[in-house]
């Protein structure tokens, strides 16, 4: 009997590449708060989860073995310039850090979270495995 890791693990695998994907556009976005003409950009995390589940298709998308994720999910096509939340400061730069932080934090929290859940589903399927 195969053990069928979308329904086990539900959408928490797929959120980890989101959040990643999301803490390194903020970290940009952070790096670049002095950076004359940068435009502060977030992930629209509906549309990156929505595609990382439809390309995903369970574990099979690798082309050197079929259990390996297909990073071409998460690309940059879910990645958005934000509307700026301050007026412009004359250098055409729209990076608020103190935001960015902000977001950076509660993403992190989030990442953290989702592994979490992975943890205790993984934890689950040993405990079934092993006949606990």
């Amino acid at each position: 009997m195969a053990i069928s890791f979308d329904k086990a693990l539900g959408v928490h695998q797929y959120t980890l590449g989101v959040r990643a994907q999301r803490a390194e556009v903020l970290s940009s976005n952070i790096a670049n708060a002095d950076t004359p003409h940068y435009k502060a950009r977030d992930v629209n995390f509906a549309s990156a989860m929505q595609a990382a589940q439809s390309k995903q298709h369970g574990l099979r998308t690798a082309v050197t073995n079929e259990k390996h994720f297909d990073l071409a999910a998460l690309s940059q096509q879910n990645v958005q310039y934000r509307v700026p939340d301050q007026p412009d400061t004359g250098d055409g730069n729209t990076v608020d850090v103190q935001h960015e932080q902000s977001a950076f934090m509660q993403n992190a929290l989030e990442y953290q979270m989702s592994l979490g859940f992975l943890d205790s589903k993984f934890s689950g399927l040993r405990k079934a495995i092993r006949g606990d």
